[in-house]
């Protein structure tokens, strides 16, 4: 009797097991955690895709200044995205705009309209924010402000500039205030303290305070007994000039703006239930090089050729020709930021216009010693405590500008600024690594 419930007990128990593996749906193989959904990136607007791909980094042409800082080397880089153009005054106003934005909603929070600035504990649920009390409160940017009411304005009035500085009695705001706070995480440092990084990640969460308004003043501090008052006055904020790249802007500045951007995106995306992006950045200098070559492995410029001027004579870029004959090549200082052809992989003004910052420190033997897989030399000095290294502070620019002679436009030229000046001649454009291998995987 004793044997006979033990084998119905051994029967219900393979039954039971059959059952559940059914019911699991993997039949007790290894099949991944189901039902999960397909993903495709989208172009993220305004970029170009740019293949991974190995290529020949440095020197496609005599080094006319014999810096010595360039040696040929062979780099393989991932597919990444790239903005067609560099980074346009219109686009940086966004960022200045949200900084304001949110400091008006900070300032009149603190003075006595946090329920309506402030997310409230009530509301987490409905902003879908974890349980506890953040520090500083967060902002609450469904609430509109009222730049014209008595009681707002009132408030308000700390932004602008005060009395005594104000210009024929005008009302601004004072762009010294607008300070973007930002975070990241220091990976290089986690994975270099293993692993103590793995213990307490906070360590590693950096943050920093930026002023994000451009220094309008560069036009007139870079060039001693020259007349361009004109465009500090105007450059940056009239609409005359919203396609022209932006300038005036220090690469911690360009950091930060990046940062901003990919807030702007992934909070974007995970609101409606999508997943996250990679980071919006500073390329790398390989990175930088590589898409300005546009596939075109041994060309010194980014259109092909060893010629700065096509078949017809014009030139093809926005340089100093012929010996400050600035017009000569259809600009004069900056031009819109999508003037002449772009190169094969769709990219404007790679050459000329404005220098670009990079996300690399300068080193004049970097390439002797940066790996061959997406070689990176970042490093951020942030202030003169830094280990006393000034090599830190350089970082390079690539490109060339509106300034410059030929020379600096080939792709492979190098060279830098200090990370915290900022130069009439020196923009910028963002990166991010592209989610997968490459775009035929998605099929």
């Amino acid at each position: 009797m004793k044997k006979n419930n033990l084998k119905k007990l051994a029967i219900l128990g393979a039954v039971a097991t059959v059952f559940v593996s059914c019911n699991n749906g993997n039949m007790g193989q290894l099949t991944g955690v189901p039902n999960r959904p397909k993903w495709y990136q989208a172009d993220p607007y305004g970029t170009v895709y740019i293949p991974m791909g190995s290529f020949n980094m440095g020197p496609s042409d005599q080094d006319v200044p014999n810096n010595f800082t360039q040696q040929s080397k062979t780099v393989s880089v991932q597919a990444f995205y790239m903005d067609q153009t560099e980074i346009t005054n219109n686009e940086y106003r966004q960022f200045v705009a949200y900084v304001k934005d949110s400091m008006a909603r900070q300032v009149l929070g603190d003075n006595g309209l946090d329920a309506d600035f402030f997310i409230q504990e009530e509301e987490y649920e409905d902003w879908n924010i974890a349980v506890g009390t953040p520090d500083p409160p967060l902002l609450n940017y469904r609430t509109k402000i009222k730049w014209d009411d008595v009681e707002q304005a009132e408030i308000l009035e700390e932004l602008y500039y005060p009395p005594n500085e104000r210009f024929y009695s005008r009302r601004e705001i004072d762009t010294r205030k607008l300070i973007y706070e930002y975070y990241w995480i220091d990976y290089k440092a986690a994975a270099n303290n293993r692993p103590q990084g793995l213990k307490d990640r906070s360590v590693f969460i950096r943050r920093d305070k930026v002023g994000v308004y451009p220094d309008t003043l560069v036009w007139i501090a870079d060039f001693t007994y020259s007349y361009n008052e004109p465009l500090t006055k105007m450059y940056f904020w009239h609409p005359a000039y919203d396609d022209y790249p932006v300038v005036g802007i220090t690469w911690k500045q360009a950091n930060a703006f990046s940062i901003w951007r990919t807030n702007l995106m992934n909070q974007f995306l995970t609101s409606r239930g999508d997943f996250p992006v990679h980071d919006f950045r500073l390329p790398t200098e390989a990175e930088w090089e590589y898409a300005a070559r546009g596939g075109l492995d041994l060309s010194p410029y980014p259109w092909g050729g060893p010629y700065i001027r096509n078949s017809k004579g014009c030139f093809l870029g926005n340089f100093k020709p012929l010996r400050g004959n600035y017009i000569d090549d259809g600009g004069f200082h900056t031009v819109p930021a999508n003037s002449y052809n772009p190169n094969e992989y769709g990219l404007y003004c790679m050459a000329g216009n404005v220098a670009e910052w990079c996300r690399d420190a300068f080193e004049e033997s970097g390439y002797s010693f940066s790996h061959d897989l997406n070689p990176d030399l970042y490093y951020e000095a942030k202030d003169a405590a830094d280990g006393g290294v000034p090599a830190l502070r350089r970082k390079v620019i690539r490109g060339g500008s509106w300034k410059d002679i030929g020379f600096y436009l080939q792709v492979s030229s190098r060279s830098y600024e200090y990370q915290d000046s900022c130069k009439s001649y020196i923009g910028f454009r963002n990166v991010q690594t592209f989610m997968g291998r490459a775009k035929e995987d998605y099929k």
